[in-house]
């Protein structure tokens, strides 16, 4: 009786540090009940502080209405600065991600994928050779489940995406077009892990094959606006230690390499097209 022949991914590098992430703040989750006492954790990381649940004040109210009370002793009415800042436009704030393809792909087990588990953490298992794959088809549907969320939806498409670009070879370039939506979709939810995956899958992208960063330079119009938006986003904490530059979490740094890469391997005409889009970006290779 044959075999059916398995593939189990072996780099996975980007998925798995979302399952880390993931657990790290499950661990130091606030889990504290409104009304009792919670811990918070300060600078340090062994130091412990311990804070109480900011209760709403109570007024000293004797009765109702201004009968009895002097004008004297009434308080005027303040003029509250905060009436005349218009509202915060919201650019940067949160969208609702909407159920994936890959989800309902999956649930219907129309995906040759799974997960292994083993000892030193979960992997991809693909159930047929990566290179026999209908890129057409499952490229575009994994590449729609990088905005997932969840486990293992999240999973199976990051580390799905990475496999297909590693072994997708000249397969990719026909399906450039095809990953246009799922691309500006995933950077649309403005979730800012959802953006730094989606950041580091198109870094892989540009060099995954020849001519794929000039394919992408008619798209940096659908592509190029968020990142105009979060370009600068970093935080500015003095002398402090910013530990998502050493994870890769950082989107101000993840889009500055994400841009540098596509001039790179954007051809002539990539450098005009980022300018035209974030005209604050300075060439890296013209001098």
């Amino acid at each position: 009786m044959a075999t059916q022949a398995a593939t189990i991914s072996s780099n996975n590098q980007v998925a798995g540090s979302l399952v880390v992430e993931d657990y790290l703040k499950k661990t130091f989750a606030d889990s504290s009940v409104v009304g009792q006492d919670k811990y918070a954790m300060s600078g340090r990381g062994d130091v412990f502080e311990e804070t109480t649940v900011e209760q709403p004040a109570r007024q000293n109210i004797s009765h109702t209405g201004t009968g009895g009370m002097t004008s004297t002793l009434l308080q005027g009415k303040k003029f509250d600065e905060q009436e005349n800042i218009p509202p915060r436009a919201g650019a940067t704030r949160r969208r609702y991600i909407e159920p994936t393809a890959f989800r309902k792909f999956y649930e219907r087990g129309d995906l040759p994928v799974a997960v292994h588990h083993s000892g030193t953490g979960n992997k991809l298992k693909w159930k047929v050779e990566i290179e026999k794959l209908d890129y057409h088809h499952y490229l575009p549907i994994f590449f729609d489940g990088i905005r997932e969320t969840e486990d293992p939806y999240r999973f199976l498409a990051v580390q799905g995406v990475f496999d297909l670009l590693e072994h997708g070879g000249s397969k990719i370039l026909p399906v450039i077009p095809q990953l246009i939506l799922p691309i500006k979709s995933a950077l649309n939810t403005r979730d800012k892990e959802v953006m730094c995956t989606t950041l580091k899958v198109l870094q892989q992208l540009v060099v995954s094959g020849e001519m794929i960063g000039e394919a992408l330079v008619p798209y940096y119009r659908q592509i190029l606006p968020i990142f105009n938006i979060f370009k600068n986003n970093n935080l500015s904490i003095g002398d402090g230690i910013d530990y998502s530059q050493r994870k890769r979490l950082n989107i101000g740094d993840l889009i500055q390499e994400t841009l540098e890469l596509m001039e790179i391997h954007g051809g002539e005409d990539a450098f005009i097209n980022i300018k035209y889009m974030i005209p604050v970006y300075e060439s890296c290779v013209l001098t």
